[in-house]
């Protein structure tokens, strides 16, 4: 099998070559999009019928293949209905690349002093043992679960962050969203995750700001109520028990990197000028 695919692209010309190396990177993406979700054992499932319309139709089991091709066709119809959530998050992908990213840039002072005032309310809150969820808007707009929360719009200060989760508060459930050195909406609902494979042990704060991070590039940070532990959600991924140096290091190389960079750049171009 792999000598008869070295005899292919051997025998290949640039463009064909191009092609299969175009189809293989965007199928690559395409599991890595649905990685971890249900949609992978939908993908199973479908194959198992596939192969089994292909055996039933070399075996001769007329009727047998007649209802798998119907099951097939139905499923292809429906395919864009039970994978919206992963197209979605891949169309979104391909809209954070610089092409589209937003004008509006975050200076490095600012980013520092909003990247302070975040890791100080997430250190007071632990220490107490208040739950939390911070979520940190990048490129992707988080109109649509902002707008579930009441309209804060206000600098960030861990004093106002700290008093915004403070129990029995009317603001202190749900979701905290940040827009560059702003704290925009407060008590937001949040989507929950879809990874089957998450531990059972996980509460609802974790599990939203997991869901945010698979259909966003947002950063979300979570304090948990009952050990006062910080973690981290990004691209789908949970970093658990930071410390603050940790936490802040993350921020300061992750949080607004492509924002910082142009900024960076755009500042070397006019001092050059």
């Amino acid at each position: 099998m792999l000598k008869e695919l070295r005899n292919a692209f051997a025998g290949a010309t640039p463009v064909v070559a191009l092609d299969i190396a175009i189809v293989l990177f965007i199928v690559y993406r395409l599991y890595m999009a649905i990685r971890g979700t249900r949609a992978v054992q939908l993908l199973k499932g479908l194959a198992v019928i596939v192969l089994g319309a292909f055996v039933s139709q070399f075996v001769g089991l007329a009727l047998t293949n007649w209802l798998l091709n119907q099951v097939l066709t139905v499923g292809l119809v429906a395919l864009p209905i039970i994978f919206y959530p992963e197209l979605r998050r891949a169309l979104e992908h391909i809209g954070r690349g610089s092409l589209f990213s937003k004008s509006s840039l975050l200076g490095p002072r600012e980013r520092t002093h909003a990247i302070d005032e975040v890791v100080r309310a997430i250190l007071s809150l632990s220490e107490r043992r208040i739950g939390a969820l911070i979520v940190w808007e990048q490129e992707t707009g988080l109109k649509d679960w902002s707008e579930s929360g009441i309209n804060v719009d206000a600098a960030i200060s861990a004093e106002l962050l700290i008093n915004i989760f403070e129990p029995n508060t009317p603001l202190h459930d749900g979701a905290v969203i940040l827009r560059g050195d702003r704290i925009r909406a407060a008590s937001c609902f949040l989507p929950l995750s879809e990874n089957p494979e998450l531990n059972i042990d996980l509460g609802t704060r974790h599990r939203a700001g997991l869901g945010i991070s698979e259909q966003s590039d947002a950063v979300a940070i979570i304090v948990s109520e009952e050990t006062g532990a910080i973690s981290l959600a990004n691209e789908g991924k949970l970093i658990r028990y930071l410390d603050e140096k940790t936490l802040k290091e993350w921020l300061e190389t992750n949080l607004y990197k492509r924002q910082l960079d142009h900024f960076l750049l755009r500042r070397n171009l006019n001092w050059k000028e």
